[in-house]
């Protein structure tokens, strides 16, 4: 099961290499926005929701079914969603009807499935929340990150002003060569910022931010936390603690995935949130103990208050 979860999440790089191979390649994009510019973005924190949200959470294996099920658990009565998902899926390909979306059929099988498109145009969400396909730097190359989510961006905005844009920062194989947590720290502002969000911010007309959940960097900073104890801390001894395989989330990870999302789209702190929920199938999910609950409450905290452009008041 693990290699077939693997080879799901690599099945559109087979697509990038034919790309590859006929010439294929990004399209022109617009420089960086400056990083003065950027950062202007978001000096003013988003204002704090009213109410419970509804959201559409577009991406892959890596959002899944479970962990959008326990941020409605998280967020309480009222939150509502729905999702496409794929196998490795590109941002151009849930937008682009002519670009196949691998694993469409299996990963969208469930009654919180919506077409991508219709709910990106029917100004029906408050939240919007994309992630792009990994890897990432095959994602920026071939398939036109930046541009894409810029086009969603432009649809959720044109449809309803209101409705805020996210991209959900994620991460690559444990067993990178060139280091799991190293490529976390690299990977951000080289490739999700610099890459992604400033590239699609630059473009004329995208006068708002686009808001980050670092969810890649809430895993790295718990897994160095596990990591630093001698005997572990709250069960947890090591990153593979919160994996089903070299790459997927275990219920323990989605469960932290889904704080972070929690913690940037209500610009609140999770702390004192409940920590035994259920999955997508109504099934009770693997709780932290309450030790690691606690944890990766404070954790997911202290980084989306320290970034600016999660939209949270710095702290």
């Amino acid at each position: 099961m693990p290699m077939l979860n693997r080879l799901k999440l690599r099945s559109s790089s087979l697509v990038m290499l034919l790309l590859a191979g006929l010439g294929l390649s990004r399209c022109d994009t617009p420089k960086p926005l400056d990083p003065a510019a950027y950062d202007a973005l978001y000096v003013t924190p988003a204002a704090i929701p009213a109410g419970p949200q509804r959201v559409f959470h577009l991406g892959h294996s890596l959002v899944g079914r479970d962990m959008p099920a326990m941020l409605a658990q998280l967020a309480g009565d009222g939150h509502r969603y729905e999702s496409q998902l794929g196998w490795g899926a590109t941002l151009k390909s849930h937008w682009d009807p002519d670009v196949p979306v691998n694993g469409f059929a299996e990963e969208n099988a469930h009654p919180r499935y919506r077409d991508a498109r219709e709910a990106t145009d029917s100004g029906d969400y408050n939240a919007l929340v994309l992630t792009e396909m990994v890897e990432i730097k095959d994602a920026i190359k071939y398939f036109q990150s930046a541009d894409y989510l810029h086009r969603f961006a432009q649809a959720a905005w044109q449809a309803n002003p209101d409705t805020r844009v996210y991209l959900y920062e994620t991460w690559h194989n444990l067993s990178d060569i060139d280091g799991w947590l190293e490529r976390i720290d690299r990977d951000l502002p080289t490739y999700w910022e610099g890459e992604i969000l400033r590239r699609a911010l630059a473009y004329d007309g995208m006068d708002r931010p686009i808001y980050l959940i670092p969810a890649g960097q809430v895993m790295a900073r718990i897994v160095r936390e596990i990591e630093s104890q001698p005997d572990g801390l709250g069960g947890l001894t090591n990153r593979q603690d919160l994996f089903s395989d070299e790459i997927h989330l275990n219920d323990l990870g989605a469960y932290i995935i889904a704080l972070t999302h929690y913690a940037v789209l209500y610009q609140r702190a999770p702390v004192g949130l409940p920590h035994e929920l259920r999955k997508a199938d109504g099934t009770p999910a693997q709780a932290p103990t309450p030790e690691a609950a606690a944890m990766m409450q404070r954790i997911v905290r202290d980084v989306v208050q320290s970034m600016p452009n999660t939209g949270l008041p710095q702290e």
